[in-house]
């Protein structure tokens, strides 16, 4: 059965890009085959990204949410996410008709205000009135 398309859903152009920075298979011995389809478990990731639901929230119709959260935390840790991100914003600027690097950053700070006096003075505990205790009130009244 064929499922609605997301419009998160990776274009097979995308999909190309993707598998091209994708490690290969290892060569020896084949693995266990895969139960879900990988190109279904990055839409599913990419769902996730655009509608910031939580992974237990991904619609029935992907993968499930525990398989999807493993191969997320599998990709991320090996730096994947990244690359995938890195290659994708490529092909955006080249669309685009820009170079495939940025050529200039803007880096943005803020000022945090501080006391002027600093050190122990900033920090001495005020003084308490005992006259306004009213523990000490109903002792002194003893």
């Amino acid at each position: 059965m064929e499922r609605h398309a997301y419009p998160s859903d990776l274009t097979d152009e995308q999909w190309e890009v993707l598998q091209a920075v994708l490690p290969k298979p290892k060569g020896g011995k084949p693995g266990r085959p895969r139960t879900y389809p990988l190109r279904e478990i990055w839409n599913a990731i990419f769902y996730q990204g655009r509608t910031g639901c939580q992974w237990r929230y991904l619609p029935h119709d992907f993968p499930p949410h525990a398989d999807v959260w493993e191969h997320f935390c599998r990709f991320r840790d090996a730096g994947l996410i990244e690359a995938v991100h890195d290659a994708l914003r490529v092909r955006v600027r080249q669309a685009a008709g820009r170079e495939p690097t940025p050529s200039a950053a803007i880096l943005d700070s803020q000022s945090v205000k501080t006391p002027q006096k600093g050190g122990p003075t900033a920090t001495t505990k005020a003084r308490t009135s005992k006259g306004a205790s009213a523990t000490w009130s109903s002792i002194r009244s003893d």
